[in-house]
């Protein structure tokens, strides 16, 4: 297996855009996640460890598009109907006796190979039949309702690259083409903290100053929809003489540790100091809002991430941070988000040099076209404005105002392209 070197996450210097801090991953991060060969069933939404090469042609054999009848082109009148006896029947899953006799029609079904001589099917619903014979109109094109043998997929060709997230698409095809199991990545194993004491485990009753973490269900449920093993390690509390031997005990056996709060600059945030005892801490400033304040680092041989404590932050900083990591190290190709455009139906200035990402209500605007409306109120600890909003309108660097009928890209929730 792969390791993670202390310099890996070594990017310093200036802020950096989101880009920019995947090309980076891209470059310097290893991929971690060993191999395993499991079956086709079990292997929905891992990552393709290897090419998947089809192991014959799709389909394997010309065969019928339709029900219907047979023929050979050259016996059919031009411009004229055509009436052929029938000559035998041939359903799917059947192999031809014999070919087509010149002069002869065969009754034929849907996925039946093709019988030796014929290369044109009529459906069955275009003809006529008359007792043993049957009446064929003019006007259908040679090799109508024909499919070739590999027209799909050639023999030998790669049908799923290597670094892929598997679908149910992919392991059809996969399937088709000859393949009952797959080599695959193993899941990345992630441990999850939550940092501070003012936390209460939910549905705990609170003290006075203490809120329930929310932070921590919303990472674990996040991460179990990118397909990693999520070990929910509760809360650290703010302590430094206790934080560095809890971080390093989670580095154990854990290929990332993300935490949430505590790596900021104020008194009570003694991640950064733990980390620091027990590894290396390299803080990755984003060019970002929400979510400047996040942490990178090794401890030992596992990557570190600290996110800030604000949720929404969070749930920025993992989908657009985060995300292209845990791809890197779990050996998949990195995937460009899916956004679409919208009008936006507000107003909104921002500072030159960063990249905000404003959560937005959608509807269909007077003239159809699609409309982005901001979440009335502002705030990174507003975990509402996630449930009462559609998705992420982003600003880029570049962006200082946006006026109503500006054109914004725009990720909808739950952003796990």
């Amino acid at each position: 297996m792969a390791q993670l070197t202390d310099d890996c996450f070594a990017f310093g210097g200036p802020l950096l855009s989101v880009e920019a801090a995947a090309a980076l991953i891209a470059e310097r991060v290893p991929v971690l996640a060993g191999t395993e060969t499991i079956a086709l069933t079990d292997a929905d939404g891992r990552i393709a460890a290897a090419d998947v090469v089809a192991g014959l042609d799709l389909p394997p054999f010309d065969n019928s598009a339709v029900d219907g009848y047979a023929v050979r082109f050259t016996d059919l009148t031009p411009g004229a109907e055509t009436a052929l006896p029938v000559r035998g029947r041939l359903p799917a899953g059947a192999a031809p006796d014999a070919g087509l006799p010149a002069g002869a029609a065969m009754r034929i079904f849907t996925g039946a190979p093709m019988p030796p001589g014929a290369d044109t099917v009529f459906m069955q619903e275009d003809v006529r039949r008359e007792g043993e014979a049957v009446a064929l109109p003019s006007g259908l094109k040679a090799g109508a309702n024909r499919r070739l043998a590999g027209e799909d997929v050639a023999r030998g060709s790669v049908v799923i690259p290597a670094g892929r997230r598997l679908t149910p698409p992919d392991l059809a095809l996969a399937a088709a083409t000859g393949h009952a199991a797959l080599s695959v990545r193993r899941r990345l194993r992630v441990a999850v903290f939550s940092t501070g004491d003012e936390l209460a485990e939910p549905g705990a009753k609170l003290r006075p100053g203490a809120i329930h973490d929310s932070n921590r269900i919303l990472l674990v449920a996040l991460l179990r929809r990118l397909g990693v093993e999520v070990a929910d390690l509760g809360i650290l509390r703010d302590d430094p003489a206790t934080l560095p031997d809890r971080l390093k005990a989670a580095a154990a056996g854990h290929d990332l540790i993300v935490t949430s709060g505590g790596v900021s600059t104020g008194e009570e945030d003694h991640v950064k100091a733990a980390v620091e005892a027990v590894g290396r801490l390299v803080f990755w400033r984003l060019a970002i809002k929400p979510g400047r304040p996040i942490a990178m680092g090794l401890i030992g041989e596992t990557a570190f991430v600290g996110l800030p404590g604000n949720p929404v932050a969070v749930y920025v900083t993992l989908l657009f941070v985060v995300r292209p990591l845990l791809a890197r190290l779990g050996g998949a190709v990195p995937e460009a988000p899916p956004s679409e455009p919208a009008r936006a139906a507000f107003r909104y200035a921002k500072k030159a040099g960063r990249r905000e990402y404003v959560r937005v209500s959608l509807h269909r605007g007077p003239d159809g076209t699609v409309e982005a409306v901001k979440f009335p109120r502002d705030g990174a600890g507003l975990l509402s404005s996630l449930t009462g909003s559609d998705g992420l309108a982003e600003l880029p660097e570049d962006v200082t105002r946006v006026e109503a009928g500006d054109m914004v890209e725009v990720y909808r929730h739950p952003l796990l392209w």
